[in-house]
């Protein structure tokens, strides 16, 4: 990138002293000198290129570039150009809540080199489309078609393309362009933010005018957020589909703050429990007793996780397909051919005596026949047909070259809840723990007595309310209806009941429905639940006491370490073990006394892991999580067309290996081997077991029988980082991974893929969003119509959607790979035919090549795309490689055999008494008609037609061609038309036999002999 000189600056360089002097104690940026070296750019407004001018100042300079939106600085200590957002990549939670009290003026001008708070979608003017259209190497190559063509006077084909090419153009440039202003539409965002200054005043900015740093207020009826900020107060109930695909509501907890925050760097990912992103909408923004709800903006513009995502729309990433490849490999092929078939036209042509300017031309026209210019559009029709055909079943793709990808698929990994089993969690009952025993399970919680473990199970939940209804993960929900408690705000009153502020307030049911008198009980403060933590915790206090308590709920192995020793039963894991193996859903419950913590203000000074240590177990909360129905019959399916599955689960172990089973993605009678991997400690190394599910006894290595392995999260930590060498075997045989967090989710997609596996990934929530965009063809399972999150989208809440996919992957490879060999065949085809009436010194009419390139071969390439795929999913997977022994030589084949039948029919036209050669001295198309080119062009003709029917494979992956009744129609009203044409050929050929007829009995008659039956022509031999 190469920068040029400007002689202005969008800020003026001593105004950004003061600020860069912070960047450089916080990043180090400066020379050893201790010159500061910066430079301040500006980017053209109408400009959409990625160059930026400079203005240069010899003192202080920042130097920086716009790359597919976003902005690039350079930093000195990195010696390299990062994205702008690495300014605040060293922010502490303390450091963001610092900037409670806003920018100052000046500061909110330096910071403007963060640009403006706009994902600015580049639309391009018709004249800057209509550029760079026409340099597409496709229509270059047309265009010199077309002036080759009107020099060999072949007018009315070079009117044809030019006007077809002419509104493919305009077509491609107005969709374009519309879908530019649609997206640019869709993703402005220009609203009015109540913004806090230093001075201690609150100012209504544009969002436009946004800069990382400032504070901002959140109305409490909710909007559309349009920047990444951190909360810093109030909670907000926040819908995050359009990101993540998620449609269940958020609660987002304000950023931790304290001294525990000191040292804590803010992540985005890691604290995104705290983080609103750009683009999602708000629906809820609760204060704390007639506060505002605060937040820090922390990024802007294409820096946000909005901005990410339209940058990939924009910009995608290309994807690595091998059929791409080949394809262009095979059309350099081609052209190597026309180079051939141009040397040969010349020594022909030349032996004909035909003039240098038509040698020229005729030449050149060779390649426009053997390269097809077509082939790159026919090649994505299969794809365009399987894209609709898949959103009329309610898959959304919007990535169509993932579609083919998908007919590749050998592995496919499932998310559990959710996906193989109901979104919905019953609860089963509650296990409570007295005496540190385990007392009998109670099947209704509401008739527990008033106590912790009944006050957890009411409390420690993210719901909240919207319009007075109760919003939040099914699983808390069904847990504060089973014991009919229910929430409520923290209204005014709340205050005095428990002499602080509370976040909410949970209720008892009424008198009548309660076995016990029970008091309300209030929320101060809540640590959400996290997928990497395995669990959540809220503070709570009740009316009349001085302390306040914490209850906990998350994974029980992860809630027993957490609990002191003392209080964790011998038989805690024989119980665990006992639930989970019958397929339940096992939460912890602990709890403890806070006896320093009495006010809203004290519970927001403390740490999670301050809170979250030194528990009480309480007990285990077993719920039910059903198999959906269409679960099972999917898996067998898959099993039977030899794709591998594979469950991939924040859940138990054991409960994993349950649902395994009752899906069939185990067979009853297949052995489970766990893999249990221990990481190294002082006194060892690290070590690896496999143990059997049988008899849970340890074993150095698994025994030799078929077997399926099982690993948790922590396991395939050990193994990436401590055995590499043996992940690949355990890979191959791992069908359970459980335990596993969002990012391990991802890193295992990716090693699959490492093993040359083509991935599918089908998941639902926000948890699998990073391994559905890792996956080679991620499917989302969401309400909504198509979420940014993965390529496909399906709106049918099951995993039947999975094969649909891989069916029509299959479909559309299979179309692609007849489409292009068809395209090929009919370029050597009509290579030859030339060639041939070349070599007598004719050639084709202009109405026989508009004829065969726009009537037959264009629309038989296209509607050969029309056919639906197998209904059945078959154990063998489409050719992927084009470049293969089998399709090169179903080609040569195929070509030698047209070639023999163009050549034989040539031949035997010429032995015929009847012929006439052609007069030597003319050419074509003066020499038009003659009887050579009407045989090549009906024999041809025909041939298109026969390669049409042979590349249009049905079994196993398309339905039969006759299912397509749209191509059998346009074939049969081709075949018409040729039939004609070959009928006119026949008349003729008869006229001339009653020609010779009638002068072989005028010389019988004349010698006295018998003459031959009698022949009766209706007119005079046609002659050239």
């Amino acid at each position: 990138m190469v920068p040029f000189v400007q002689e202005q600056a969008f800020l003026n360089v001593g105004t950004v002293l003061s600020f860069l002097r912070s960047l450089e104690q916080h990043l180090g940026a400066r020379t050893d000198d201790g010159r500061t070296s910066i430079a301040i750019g500006v980017l053209d407004e109408d400009s959409s290129g990625d160059t930026i001018r400079l203005h240069k100042e010899e003192k202080n300079v920042l130097r920086y570039y716009l790359f597919e939106g976003s902005r690039y600085i350079w930093i000195e200590r990195r010696q390299a150009y990062c994205k702008v957002s690495a300014l605040d990549e060293g922010w502490t939670c303390t450091d963001i809540h610092l900037s409670r009290s806003g920018l100052s003026q000046q500061d909110c001008s330096t910071r403007k080199i963060y640009g403006p708070n706009l994902i600015d979608v580049p639309v391009k003017s018709y004249l800057q489309l209509l550029v760079d259209e026409v340099l597409n190497p496709f229509y270059i190559f047309q265009i010199f078609s077309i002036i080759l063509w009107v020099c060999d006077t072949y007018y009315y084909y070079a009117a044809c393309i030019f006007i077809i090419s002419a509104i493919s153009i305009w077509l491609s440039l107005h969709e374009t362009r519309k879908q530019s202003v649609t997206l640019r539409n869709m993703v402005k965002m220009s609203i009015s933010v109540k913004v806090h200054r230093g001075t201690g005043e609150a100012a209504e900015v544009s969002s436009l005018d946004l800069v990382p740093g400032d504070c901002i207020s959140l109305p409490s009826e909710g909007f559309m957020v349009p920047c990444d900020a951190a909360l810093l107060t109030g909670e907000c109930m926040v819908n995050e589909s359009m990101l993540t695909g998620e449609s269940i509501p958020v609660m987002k907890t304000p950023l931790p703050s304290g001294p525990q925050a000191t040292n804590t760097i803010y992540s985005p990912e890691e604290h995104k429990r705290h983080t609103l992103f750009c683009g999602t909408q708000v629906l809820q923004a609760k204060s704390y007793m007639g506060k505002e709800v605060l937040a820090v903006v922390t990024r802007t513009g294409f820096c946000t996780a909005k901005g990410d995502l339209i940058s990939s729309i924009l910009y995608p990433k290309p994807v690595s397909f091998r059929f791409y490849k080949d394809a262009v490999k095979f059309v350099l092929f081609l052209a190597v051919l026309a180079l051939i078939g141009t040397t040969y036209s010349i020594v022909i042509l030349i032996k004909n005596q035909v003039p240098l300017q038509q040698i020229i031309i005729r030449a050149l026209d060779v390649i426009t026949v053997i390269v097809p210019p077509a082939l790159p559009a026919a090649m994505t029709v299969g794809t365009i047909y399987a894209q609709n055909r898949l959103k009329k079943q309610g898959i959304f793709c919007i990535s169509p070259p993932r579609i083919n990808l998908s007919g590749k698929i050998r592995l496919v990994c499932f998310d559990k809840t959710g996906t193989l089993t109901e979104e919905g969690l019953d609860v089963w009952g509650v296990v409570p723990l007295e005496n540190n025993c385990f007392l009998p399970i109670i099947h209704e919680p509401r008739c527990l007595s008033d106590g912790p473990l009944l006050y957890l199970l009411a409390t420690c939940h993210g719901v909240s309310l919207l319009r007075e209804q109760p919003i939040g993960d099914p699983m808390d929900l069904k847990m504060m209806e089973s014991t009919g408690w229910v929430r409520r705000g923290a209204e005014l009153h709340a205050v005095q009941l428990f002499r602080t502020q509370v976040l909410a307030v949970m209720k008892p049911p009424p008198m009548e429905e309660q076995p016990h008198s029970m008091m309300s009980v209030g929320i101060l403060r809540r640590f959400p639940f996290s997928s990497s933590l395995q669990r959540m915790s809220v503070l709570v206090k009740l009316p009349g006491i001085a302390t306040s308590e914490a209850y906990m709920k998350g994974a029980p192995e992860m809630v027993a370490s957490l609990c002191r020793k003392e209080t964790v039963p011998g038989d805690f894991s024989q119980l665990l073990r006992h639930y989970t193996t019958d397929g339940f859903r096992v939460l912890g419950l602990a709890y403890k006394t806070l006896s320093t913590v009495n006010t809203f203000e004290e519970a927001h000074q403390l740490s999670r892991d301050a809170v979250e240590s030194g528990m009480t177990l309480l007990g285990f909360l077993v719920m039910r999580n059903f198999l959906k129905a269409e679960s099972a019959p999917v898996i067998h399916l898959l099993r039977n067309a030899n794709v591998r599955t594979v469950m991939v689960t924040g859940d138990n172990m054991l409960t994993a290996v349950n649902v395994a089973k009752n899906c069939g993605m185990v067979a009853l009678k297949e052995q489970v081997v766990f893999v249990n991997a221990s990481p190294p400690s002082p006194d060892k190394p690290a070590a690896l077991k496999f143990i059997s599910s049988e008899d849970c006894q340890g074993q150095e290595q698994p025994e030799q029988q078929p077997c399926h392995l099982a690993l948790n999260g922590k396991s395939f930590t050990v193994v990436c980082d401590h055995f590499p060498h043996l992940l690949p075997r355990i890979l191959i045989k791992a069908t359970i991974f459980a335990r596993m967090s969002p990012d391990q989710k991802t890193q295992l997609v990716c090693s699959f893929r490492d093993l040359n596996y083509c991935v599918g990934m089908c998941g639902d929530g926000a948890n699998d969003c990073g391994a559905l965009k890792a996956a080679d063809a991620g499917i989302a399972l969401s309400e909504t119509e198509a979420s940014v999150a993965s390529p496909f989208t399906s709106r049918i809440a099951n995993i039947e959607c999975v094969p649909m996919v891989i069916r029509e992957g299959r479909c559309s490879l299979v179309t692609s790979f007849g489409v292009f060999k068809y395209m090929a065949l009919y370029s050597l085809v009509q290579f030859v035919s030339v060639l041939l009436l070349y070599t007598i010194n004719t050639n084709m009419s202009d109405f026989q090549f508009l004829f065969f390139d726009l009537v037959i071969t264009t629309t038989v390439a296209v509607l050969m795309g029309k056919t639906g795929p197998s209904k059945e999913l078959g154990t063998k997977r489409p050719q992927g490689a084009l470049i293969s022994i089998l399709v090169l030589g179903s080609l040569l084949l195929q070509t030698a055999l047209l070639i023999t039948v163009q050549v034989m029919s040539y031949f035997i036209t010429v032995s015929q008494s009847w012929y006439v050669p052609l007069n030597s001295t003319v050419t074509a198309p003066q020499n038009l008609p003659n009887y050579e080119n009407t045989v090549v062009f009906c024999i041809s003709g025909f041939q298109y037609l026969i390669l049409a029917v042979a590349m249009s494979k049905g079994y196993p992956f398309r339905e039969p061609l006759y299912t397509n009744g749209k191509d059998i129609d346009d074939m049969n009203f081709k075949l018409l038309l040729l039939g004609m044409a070959t009928l006119n050929f026949f008349m003729a050929f008869m006229l001339e036999v009653g020609s010779c007829c009638l002068q072989v009995n005028t010389w019988l008659w004349g010698k006295g002999l018998p003459s031959l039956p009698h022949w009766y022509p209706t007119q005079s031999p046609l002659r050239r």
